[in-house]
């Protein structure tokens, strides 16, 4: 599997299916079943999730919450700039990308709204060091954006606030919503419950990263971005419990996946709280989850990459083609698959 490349991950998406709007309800997505065994695909509705899931399952939430990062403002100088903020390092300094026409240097004030002014103070790889003069959560709060994804450009500002969050979205830190997530109501979730169905939360910081195009041509030249995540002793135990009576760790969504196999990342499923670089391409061998509730990605990405690696990519390259040709919708607001693995992606003993 070292000899993949970026190109092996490609498949055709007409615009016209790139969704721009929320079902109007949570739960009103479509849902395409991947048997990653054996490759069938079937067409479904997001609510027979309540008959794919069994009792003595477990549900894997990511609860981060995504902040208002987006910020508007210009140089000293006037140039006009726009600052997405990657993670707030401290109460004043964070890690942010800053798009102006002329770059930034150590040194330079940002003038941003409400009177607030920002200090570049380096670089760390892609990203710019800035120091606030006040603290940012706050500052967020009350003069940031919400940060919708590069592909959406059609929303409506209030909707956006309530549907590109999770009902049980309780962390702040990400900058892009856990997506799988958004289909998920209160009262799917008191089902599922009450059908047997466990939950349990992690927590992955989304950054702006999750839509970077892979730029190398070898997949094993790609360096991934870092992100935060914490698995607390209390998923561990759900983990270990549902294993040792027979039932499926169901992650929902790929940040859910991350923090799982990044926290088993010594061979045994363990609290961690801290970045991770972990990069899920064919080839990798799971070693927590069982089966996968995600939506669709993007061409070439390494989300794309981590689910042709649970469920194959053949599998799954043929299983987009058949989305493409029944009209699903794609990406952050668009519809949702149910997959099983492959057997190559088959749990570590």
């Amino acid at each position: 599997m070292n000899d993949l490349r970026r190109d092996d991950f490609h498949f055709d998406l007409p615009e016209a299916l790139i969704a721009q709007r929320p079902a109007l309800e949570r739960t009103g997505s479509r849902l395409l079943r991947l048997d990653g065994a054996s490759g069938r695909c079937e067409d479904l509705l997001f609510t027979a999730l309540e008959q794919l899931l069994r009792p003595g399952d477990l549900l894997v939430l990511n609860d981060t919450r995504v902040i208002p990062a987006r910020l508007h403002g210009h140089k000293a100088t006037g140039g006009v700039l726009e600052v997405l903020i990657e993670r707030i390092v401290t109460p004043t300094s964070v890690l942010a990308h800053v798009r102006s026409s002329k770059g930034t240097r150590p040194g330079m004030q940002l003038q941003l709204p409400g009177g607030a002014t920002a200090a570049v103070t380096g670089r760390e790889g892609d990203l710019t060091r800035l120091c606030f003069d006040r603290p940012v959560a706050a500052y967020l709060d009350a003069h940031g954006e919400l940060p919708l994804p590069p592909y959406i450009t059609q929303s409506d500002a209030e909707e956006d606030l309530e549907r590109y969050q999770t009902v049980f979205a309780s962390e702040p830190g990400a900058v892009a919503a856990p997506t799988a997530g958004l289909h998920f109501d209160t009262a799917l979730l008191g089902r599922l419950e009450a059908a047997g169905i466990r939950q349990t939360r992690v927590t992955l910081h989304v950054g702006a990263g999750t839509f970077q195009p892979v730029r190398a041509e070898r997949l094993a030249d790609h360096v991934m971005h870092a992100e935060w995540l914490r698995v607390g002793a209390d998923t561990v135990a759900a983990v270990a419990a549902t294993q040792a009576a027979g039932g499926r760790v169901v992650a929902v969504g790929t940040t859910a996946v991350r923090c799982l196999e990044s926290a088993a990342a010594s061979g045994v499923l363990q609290p961690y709280a801290g970045d991770t670089r972990l990069f899920i391409h064919p080839g990798y061998r799971f070693r927590v989850v069982d089966a996968l509730v995600t939506n669709f990605h993007l061409p070439q990405s390494t989300l794309l990459m981590l689910v042709s690696a649970f469920a194959g990519r053949e599998a799954v390259l043929a299983a987009y083609a058949h989305a493409v040709a029944a009209q699903y919708r794609f990406f952050s607001y668009g519809d949702a698959m149910f997959l099983t693995p492959c057997p190559e992606a088959a749990r570590c003993a």
